[in-house]
């Protein structure tokens, strides 16, 4: 059963729309910076927490110490 011509258009233009929405989907899902941001906010959520922020506070503390003790001998 052959199709009228209009009918195809329609069709295409209709597909064309789908790949471009699907595009702009992706384009926004794989944009670098938004993945930078959402890392950056899930770190900063991680360091927030107080049983991550104190021993690294601990940590820098002891290294600092470390290497004050080595410099003055």
């Amino acid at each position: 059963m052959a199709r009228d011509p209009e009918t195809i258009e329609r069709d295409i233009e209709k597909a064309r729309e789908q790949l471009a929405t699907t595009l702009d989907r992706i384009g926004d899902k794989a944009n670098p910076q938004k993945l930078a941001d959402t890392a950056q906010a899930g770190v900063r959520a991680k360091l927030d927490d107080p049983r991550i922020r104190y021993p690294l506070v601990g940590t820098g503390v002891l290294v600092a110490v470390l290497l004050v003790r080595k410099l003055l001998r």
